[in-house]
């Protein structure tokens, strides 16, 4: 293993000191958006310097893009492993729903990161997000598909319909999560199957 892969700065192995930069970019990006976001105000918070975070990740774009994609990568794991396990039930909502609670556990803020709109269009950044939110669709197309069609449901404008709902429902759960952060990710869960229990109940 090279030096360059383990020299950090005060004693802090790289992997680790690039841990702590992002753990502080996310919640930066995700309270101030990308446009309004400081790289001071992140260099601050992990108390580093500022050229550190430019020799790490070369620009406030390569910086995001790394918190997407680390965002991206988790989030999308844990969904797949629902899908290719949990069968077509409302379960399988609810589990996905558990997977991206316990994702986003230490940092909600990781998802407003994703789906931030104030990144420039025509952008690394934006191609980065895009890509994130586009697989993130994906999941919940073949989610939705494999409920409907489980209960008779074929036409595909309902499964993409229904699909815009749930990725919806997601963020704003997420968002009232944010407002009421001593909710645990298994409250959150918990609490989001009653809702679409009470939703989805006949009367």
């Amino acid at each position: 293993m090279g030096s360059a892969n383990v020299a950090g700065t005060k004693g802090v192995p790289r992997v680790e000191r690039e841990q702590q930069i992002l753990d502080a970019a996310i919640v930066e990006f995700g309270r101030r958006g990308y446009a309004g976001a400081s790289i001071a105000e992140i260099a601050s918070q992990a108390g580093i310097s500022k050229p550190l975070i430019y020799g790490y990740f070369g620009s406030k774009e390569g910086l995001y893009i790394a918190c997407v994609q680390r965002t991206g990568a988790r989030l999308v794991t844990a969904i797949e492993r629902v899908l290719g396990s949990a069968d077509p039930t409302m379960k399988m909502a609810e589990e996905t729903l558990r997977a991206v609670f316990t994702v986003l556990q230490t940092q909600p803020l990781a998802w407003n990161v994703v789906y931030d709109r104030s990144v420039p269009d025509n952008s690394e950044a934006k191609i980065a997000a895009e890509y994130v939110v586009d697989c993130i669709h994906g999941q919940a197309v073949r989610g939705v598909s494999a409920i409907l069609t489980a209960r008779g449901f074929t036409d595909p404008l309902d499964m993409s319909a229904l699909a815009a709902v749930w990725a919806s429902t997601v963020t704003a759960l997420v968002n009232w999560w944010l407002v009421h952060p001593e909710q645990t990710a298994e409250q959150m869960t918990k609490r989001s199957a009653r809702i679409l229990a009470a939703i989805g109940a006949p009367h």
